[in-house]
């Protein structure tokens, strides 16, 4: 659909320049709108809505399109704390993702992020120490 504003064509999908450029936004933002508005990438939206920090409007299927009411995306814009807490988030997605899920925990660290004992303790044997005791091997 092509619609004129104020003498500009825009169509249902429009650019962050032509968004900007008008006198007053439209009622809702796509994804891609909202992440160009808030200064932020795309995929990073999915993180924030995962993370609770945006709430699209309606109740979208969780493959479908999400839109996002423009009023409350300009307050959050202007929130200093919301933004703060917003890179926090993205920041604790990719770090998970890149150390594999493990939230940045060390190899001898378990999924709870305590220490396994075990291993550390200098004393404790594994079953390997075990077998090699006993078949009389030191």
């Amino acid at each position: 659909m092509v619609v004129t504003i104020n003498g500009a064509v825009c169509t249902t999908t429009m650019s962050l320049p032509t968004i900007l450029n008008l006198t007053r936004l439209p009622a809702r933002l796509d994804t891609g709108q909202t992440a160009e508005f808030l200064g932020l990438q795309q995929h990073d939206i999915a993180t924030l809505i995962a993370a609770r920090l945006l709430k699209p409007i309606g109740n979208p299927q969780p493959n479908g399109p999400k839109f996002f009411a423009a009023v409350e995306i300009e307050d959050l814009a202007r929130d200093r704390d919301w933004l703060n807490r917003a890179q926090l988030a993205i920041q604790r997605h990719w770090q998970m993702k890149n150390h594999g899920g493990s939230g940045g925990l060390q190899a001898s660290e378990g999924q709870s992020g305590h220490r396994d004992s075990r291993r550390h303790h200098p004393h404790a044997r594994s079953a390997v120490d075990l077998d090699v005791k006993q078949s009389g091997n030191p």
